[in-house]
């Protein structure tokens, strides 16, 4: 038997918010009824405040524990504070969860940031109706269709180390297995693991500055409403244009060379120079 703390047996037993909001400003989901897991969750937002919540979720008691006090979570917080909760947070906000159940706190995070990626649009008479085509994304497991961004973002906020901590995080690779090559090799690129030192060839370093530029740095911007764009690479020399709130910013430069730079010397080469360009 799995050891659950007081926390997640109190929401399991007595969940909060259980229900829909027909007035809802935001609606998110997540998970899939084919994989066993369904999150919806319904918010309301006034003045750029979360006034009110509700969920309505198929699953298992760590599911329904963590829809419930996410809920709580996010109720009276700024959209720019609920922005900034993680799958972490809301397990660590239960008292912790079994590593086979930890799934159950990313597929709550996935539907907050559904919902938050639908609030604002321009008519908001049915939310449902209104649900865009999502963008699609590389899926590397199909039993469970879960993605290779979602199993980034498992490593990024968890700090997951192998094949196994992912499964529990995800579910990927729990069904037929065939998927735990590329489970590993995401794992790999993370790291950036070698089995000793390579020096790349030009088309490889550019390769690998796109990729770190779209996984890793794109991602930690735009939670601040900015954005970055590769531009061109003329040897160590990577030309970059700002988006987004990141556009004429005071701190433009501290985060060209504190971050971006940073984090290219450390996972490429470090002898990269940043530059911004028009």
């Amino acid at each position: 038997m799995w050891d659950y703390s007081e926390t997640v047996m109190d929401h399991y037993r007595n969940p909060r918010n259980v229900g829909k909001l027909d007035d809802a400003d935001a609606i998110g989901i997540a998970g899939s009824l084919t994989c066993g897991d369904q999150l919806k969750i319904y918010l309301k937002i006034k003045d750029g405040i979360v006034t009110d919540a509700k969920f309505q979720t198929f699953g298992c008691g760590s599911a329904v524990a963590s829809s419930s006090i996410l809920t709580e979570m996010i109720i009276g917080k700024t959209v720019d504070e609920v922005k900034k909760i993680t799958n972490k947070d809301i397990a660590d906000k239960l008292g912790g969860l079994p590593p086979e159940k930890m799934h159950c706190s990313v597929m709550g995070y996935e539907a907050l940031e559904d919902a938050l990626k639908n609030y604002g649009h321009d008519d908001m008479t049915d939310l449902d109706d209104l649900r865009e085509e999502p963008v699609r994304e590389k899926i590397v497991c199909t039993c469970f269709n879960v993605t290779e961004n979602l199993i980034w973002d498992a490593i990024k906020q968890n700090g997951l180390k192998t094949v196994e901590e992912i499964t529990n995080y995800t579910k990927a690779g729990g069904a037929c297995g065939k998927c735990k090559a590329l489970i590993q090799d995401i794992i790999d690129t993370y790291y950036h693991k070698e089995e000793k030192p390579v020096q790349l060839t030009a088309a490889q370093k550019i390769i690998r500055i796109n990729n770190i530029i779209e996984k890793t740095i794109s991602p930690e911007l735009q939670k601040d409403g900015g954005d970055i764009t590769l531009v061109d690479i003329d040897g160590n020399k990577v030309m970059v244009k700002l988006r987004g709130k990141c556009l004429g910013c005071k701190n433009s430069i501290h985060t060209l060379k504190s971050f971006v730079e940073t984090t290219l010397k450390d996972t490429v080469d470090k002898n990269i120079e940043v530059v911004e360009v028009e």
